[in-house]
């Protein structure tokens, strides 16, 4: 094998390498994989039609207008809605929608549906926000120290 060649495969093996070791990081950075209601931040509440919820589509995701972290929100069996804010408690990274909860892409915590954790190094359940029923919508309090 020339010089040449060997340099090119090498950098080429170097490159693979690098981009399988940074792909985990990029999934993290890609934003959400689900559709996400946006709406206006309005005296510390944000507001989402009622009729978003159906039998086969019990969760809802909504983005505050400003936020980065998404607010996953759920029609539970009995009429009530649970309101978790998507922000891993370990180190405030975005997390991703698994089948059974949410995982941190960052360090692997682990959280089921109703925001306690299943998997550290995460330690503190995620955050929940009160919620309420005016007319046909749902309003999410979101009261941020």
């Amino acid at each position: 094998m020339e010089r040449r060649q060997f340099l090119q495969s090498s950098c080429n093996v170097c490159l693979l390498g690098a981009a399988g070791m940074l792909l985990p990081l990029l999934n993290s950075c890609a934003g959400a994989k689900y559709s996400v209601y946006k709406s206006p931040v309005l005296n510390n509440s944000v507001e989402i039609p009622l009729n978003l919820f159906t039998q086969q589509a019990p969760v809802q995701f909504v983005r505050p207008n400003g936020w980065y972290y998404d607010i996953a929100v759920e029609k539970k069996e009995d009429n009530t809605y649970q309101a978790l804010l998507l922000q891993c408690t370990h180190q405030e990274n975005q997390l991703n929608v698994t089948g059974n909860g949410y995982s941190c892409s960052l360090h692997g915590s682990q959280f089921d549906k109703n925001g306690k954790v299943r998997k550290g190094p995460a330690e503190q359940p995620l955050e929940r926000y009160a919620t309420t029923i005016n007319n046909d919508k749902l309003i999410i309090h979101i009261k941020k120290a």
